[in-house]
């Protein structure tokens, strides 16, 4: 790879950035920003190189060469841009959610619905297998989007493990490791920990985190080396399905007290026309022209090397 220079490796931070703020929005997937942008087979890849071997170079040959090994200033780039918009935006992102969920909601579904095109896109040729796996991706996708939260958990093992299946999610485009951790019930808990500063919470949770990448990683390097176009076709599926998640309009169908606060335990997608309240209608599709034209920019930005 042609070394780069300090405004590439920001621009890189940008994009770990709006990998970043799309994980801490429940339903919108970090790797789907990372595919847009033209940096996720590079990520994975990188992520890859994290291993025995690798880390044997810094024994027999020094740190320059397992640092260069490891692509360790692309991922030290993005990771940085990640932790930088997750601890600066994790108050604004909750504000949103409580106070303008519907314009927020609907910027994300234009962003996720155009990622839609790109990912299918990367798919060198579409056949009859190819239709039947994004539709079964799609399928599988929206059933999850229908399950209802688990109750909400401190266990510091449970939050590993959390850890774990949300970023196996996160590098998943379509999958959503934040709507995770809302299955899972460790949403809150892991929100409120990085509003706080609980290191003890953020600690379990990012031990959890790493394990996952290290074990996930693997998996998905090798789908992509040996079945990259069928590998896209269930992704575009998954990210199709999610859209549910993040409709704008929802009618709720239970709740449920955990101490002082009420969390919402079941909901359905509505129109706006039936929705009960103010439905923001001009605002929720300014809000997603602006998030589907942003992926399109996005895009264009990543394409020009």
């Amino acid at each position: 790879m042609e070394p780069r220079n300090l405004f590439q490796y920001i621009v890189i931070a940008l994009k770990g950035m709006g990998m970043g703020i799309a994980e801490l929005v429940p339903g919108v997937s970090g790797g789907t920003i990372a595919f847009v942008a033209g940096i996720y087979e590079e990520f994975i890849t990188s992520l890859n190189n994290i291993n025995l071997k690798t880390l044997n170079l810094w024994r027999s040959h020094g740190f320059k060469s397992f640092w260069l090994a490891l692509n360790g200033n692309f991922l030290a780039a993005l990771f940085i841009g990640m932790l930088i918009s997750i601890f600066s935006f994790s108050k604004l992102i909750s504000w949103l959610l409580e106070n303008h969920p519907i314009p927020l909601w609907s910027f994300f579904f234009g962003l996720v619905l155009a990622s839609v095109f790109f990912v299918a896109k990367a798919i060198n040729k579409w056949n009859l297998a190819k239709v039947v796996l994004l539709i079964l991706g799609a399928v599988v996708a929206f059933y999850i989007t229908k399950l209802p939260p688990a109750e909400n958990s401190d266990s510091l093992l449970f939050l590993f493990f959390s850890g774990a299946l949300a970023i196996c999610a996160m590098i998943l485009p379509g999958i959503s490791g934040s709507f995770i951790l809302v299955l899972l019930g460790s949403y809150k808990t892991v929100l409120d920990a990085v509003d706080d500063r609980d290191f003890k919470i953020i600690i379990a949770v990012g031990l959890g985190v790493v394990f996952g990448l290290l074990s996930f990683a693997k998996v998905l390097k090798w789908m992509f080396n040996n079945y990259k176009n069928i590998t896209l076709a269930v992704l575009s599926g998954f990210i199709l399905g999610s859209l549910n998640k993040i409709w704008p309009w929802k009618e709720i169908l239970e709740t449920r007290m955990y101490g002082d606060k009420e969390k919402i335990i079941a909901e359905q997608s509505i129109s706006p026309f039936s929705y009960d309240g103010e439905s923001q209608l001009m605002y929720a599709i300014i809000a997603a022209i602006i998030g589907f034209s942003l992926i399109f920019i996005l895009e264009k930005t990543a394409s020009k090397k």
